[in-house]
């Protein structure tokens, strides 16, 4: 097990693993559930589509550009890693991020609605929250690190998203029929939530910076994650698992035009996919301390690849509860998978740069396949079954890469040491 990192201070030993999850879950709930992507989602689609009448490319557009600074979170990673504020590196960060995108939220219930003043100021809350998700995912790793819990840790995070989805489904579906006004509101108030716990829970000892080593930090850590081959092999796994061409705008407009599908009940297929994530959440957490993390890898991508091909079959209300909640469940084993991998393949010293390039890659390669499969269907009149199969179909290639990733990472159990690199891996090391 690896020594506690004397950045983080629990206020007693048996407490040292319980009040960083707290911190850990409900950054994770307000980071996850306050995103434009995830509560606001369908009310902005709803409204992009039936208000303002744009096409399913503007409107995956839409998102891409809203989720600009998601692709640009090393950036947070490295501010947060290298620049201490007043002594910190976590605590005053997720304080002073987490009260400004609050305040972002209120100011978008007032926004006129059009198509660019909303997409400015959507993109300006982006920038706080993921400088708060940032500091909590670097909270997170060293946390796991020196407490080996990466598997555990991981499924908590997946749980409270997948929770978050499940609190989504239904409430999104509602916003979605009332004014955009309310969806704002609820937003704002839920990042107000990370505020009084980060203040109350985290415990964090000050570090003290002279202004001449700033620079000196910021280097260290450029060079520490340029070298981290492991956390690169990790990073073009995931970034070939996600880079699929998506087709979630398009479901989205075949589910209200050609199912006629209401957003009441396109929040409950949400819902129906988030208690099946939860379900896959509350395996892994027993199946990461049973089994390595390459047979976790390629058996949860493999049943991500299977799960997926049932949206050809998306034809009926029946069919698209089931499919939703297969894909739910398969999707995120996947998940908490390729997230474990990126805990421990991140260099330590450098969590917030290092976990933030891995969800970077994610977030860049879901969000820009979206818009590219939205306009493969406006543009090239692509089918939808189509898009599915070419998803499943680069998905699936992504597996038995997994068999090369160095051993040192994952070839052991969670709550196992990592067995040493020079006997099991030495080209890794």
């Amino acid at each position: 097990m690896a020594p506690p990192r004397p950045d983080i201070v629990p206020p007693r030993p048996d407490k040292a693993l319980f009040y960083p999850a707290l911190v850990v879950a409900i950054g994770i709930l307000a980071t996850t559930l306050a995103q434009t992507q995830v509560l606001a989602r369908l009310p902005l689609q709803n409204l992009l589509k039936n208000e303002l009448h744009v096409d399913r490319a503007a409107n995956a557009a839409f998102f891409f550009w809203a989720g600009l600074a998601w692709y640009l979170k090393p950036l947070a990673g490295i501010l947060t890693d290298a620049f201490p504020l007043f002594g910190s590196r976590r605590k005053t960060y997720i304080l002073l991020s987490g009260s400004l995108a609050a305040l972002a939220w209120f100011a978008l219930a007032g926004t006129r609605h059009r198509y660019h003043d909303l997409l400015a100021v959507v993109m300006v809350i982006n920038v706080f929250m993921v400088v708060a998700s940032t500091a909590v995912g670097g909270f997170m790793v060293e946390t796991a690190q020196a407490s080996a819990g990466s598997g555990r840790l991981t499924a908590i995070r997946q749980f409270v998203q997948q929770a978050a989805i499940v609190v989504n489904g239904p409430t999104a579906g509602y916003l979605a029929g009332i004014a955009f006004a309310w969806t704002a509101a609820a937003c704002g108030g839920i990042m107000l939530l990370l505020v009084p716990a980060t203040a109350l829970f985290m415990y964090e000892r000050r570090r003290r910076i002279a202004s001449r080593e700033v620079l000196a930090e910021a280097k260290t850590q450029l060079l520490n994650i340029a070298t981290a081959r492991t956390m690169w092999a990790a990073a073009g796994l995931m970034a070939l698992f996600y880079i699929a061409p998506g087709f979630g705008t398009a479901l989205f407009y075949k589910q209200q035009n050609d199912l006629h599908f209401t957003t009441e009940f396109q929040g409950l297929l949400q819902l129906i996919a988030g208690l099946c994530g939860i379900t896959a959440s509350l395996l892994y957490a027993v199946a990461c301390r049973r089994f390595d993390l390459r047979r976790l890898l390629v058996a949860s991508m493999l049943a991500a690849t299977v799960a997926n091909l049932g949206y050809l079959f998306y034809f009926s209300l029946g069919r698209a509860q089931l499919i939703e909640g297969v894909n739910g469940f398969g999707y995120t084993l996947a998940e908490l998978a390729l997230m474990d991998l990126a805990v421990r393949a991140t260099p330590a010293g450098s969590e917030g740069l290092g976990f933030a390039i891995m969800v970077s890659v994610r977030n860049l390669a879901l969000f820009g396949t979206v818009w590219f499969g939205a306009s493969l269907l406006d543009r090239y009149h692509l089918s939808f079954n189509s898009l599915v199969l070419a998803n499943s179909a680069t998905t699936l290639v992504a597996v038995p890469l997994a068999l090369f990733l160095p051993r040192r990472i994952v070839a052991h159990k969670d709550a196992e040491p990592p067995p040493a690199a020079a006997a099991l891996d030495p080209a890794s090391s």
